[in-house]
């Protein structure tokens, strides 16, 4: 018995052994098939990336190393400056109008604008999903989606005619609140040029982020709402407690979109200074920007404001994607 006990010991021996060896030789054969696939993996990516540094990390890296010096337009000769072109945007008035305006002006459109067009472009979604027709629902995207492909100068020019004073929107707002012949300064006044070029930007914008909002809305598994309207929840239970938290990726997603967005706007803000309206009250980065490096010819400064701008786009993503993830560790 113990011979045969022996002799069954060895031959299980035997038998791991074998299995041993057999998936030893199995295993760099499938590691060598995962490197294969990951070396062309990164060869297909390889003109993406190269695409991405010559329009991208070039420009930035060209445009930092720029802002250091005090080059012009019209001269071939400069010089390294150092902090110099920071120093004078941040001190001085730049022809009467300063850096610090240019930013009160640019985070004033951008928090009058992205926070109502992420809500109410989600309400929209929302309302479209709920249309049962497949038609009335392609109708009404193609109806909100149609000012996104106009170009902005169009945009911008079709408005401006908009809000003269013998204009729909003027006899609109006498309509509304029940007046006559009352002229509302819709490119006069400082306060409502800045909320019409909010209009403006509104108006294009909403469309293209509604789409965005259906299609997160549309990946959300119907079962589960069946689920909960068998559980007795109402609709905007449902709304609250299942498709806000299903749809958190794609709300972050279309938030850093939309305010990066605002804060590179810079056509409609033009197109109104060059039809007459004060330059100061719109005067955002980007524009401020394009009259300091294309008018006055000081690309030095142009560039140091452009680095500053980069900067305060980066720091706002960053927040807003820790605050992001700081709910969610909350939640969990």
């Amino acid at each position: 018995m113990a011979l045969m006990l022996k002799s069954k010991d060895k031959t299980v021996s035997t038998k791991t052994k074998e299995k041993a060896v057999s998936n030893e030789r199995i295993k760099p054969k499938r590691y060598s098939i995962e490197r294969k696939e990951a070396r062309w993996g990164f060869v297909f990516t390889i003109p993406c990336l190269v695409f991405f540094a010559i329009f991208a990390f070039y420009p930035i890296i060209y445009a930092f190393i720029t802002s250091l010096t005090d080059r012009r337009a019209i001269s071939r000769t400069w010089s390294f400056s150092g902090l110099e072109n920071y120093i004078y945007i941040f001190t001085k008035d730049n022809g009467g109008f300063p850096l610090s305006n240019s930013i009160r002006a640019t985070l004033v459109f951008t928090l009058g604008t992205f926070i109502p067009m992420i809500i109410i472009s989600l309400i929209v979604a929302v309302f479209l999903m709920q249309l049962r027709k497949n038609r009335q629902r392609a109708f009404f995207q193609f109806v909100y989606y149609t000012p996104a492909v106009l170009s902005s100068v169009v945009a911008a020019t079709i408005w401006m005619i908009l809000f003269d004073p013998r204009g729909l929107v003027n006899q609109f707002s006498n309509f509304v609140l029940g007046t006559s012949g009352v002229d509302y300064n819709w490119l006069v006044n400082s306060t409502m040029l800045q909320i019409s070029t909010m209009l403006v930007y509104f108006w294009k914008y909403i469309g293209y982020f509604v789409i965005l909002f259906i299609t997160g809305l549309a990946a959300i598994p119907p079962t589960i709402y069946e689920a909960a309207t068998v559980d007795g929840a109402s609709r905007w239970k449902s709304f609250w407690r299942i498709t806000l938290p299903l749809l958190k990726p794609t709300t972050v997603m279309v938030s850093i979109m939309a305010m990066l967005q605002c804060l590179k706007t810079f056509s409609t803000q033009y197109m109104f200074h060059q039809g007459g309206a004060a330059r100061r009250p719109i005067d955002v980065i980007t524009m401020n920007i394009y009259f300091t490096g294309i008018r006055n010819g000081r690309l030095g400064r142009a560039c140091a404001m452009s680095i500053v701008l980069f900067c305060i786009m980066l720091i706002l993503s960053y927040l807003q994607l820790a605050f992001t993830r700081s709910a969610e560790e909350v939640e969990y």
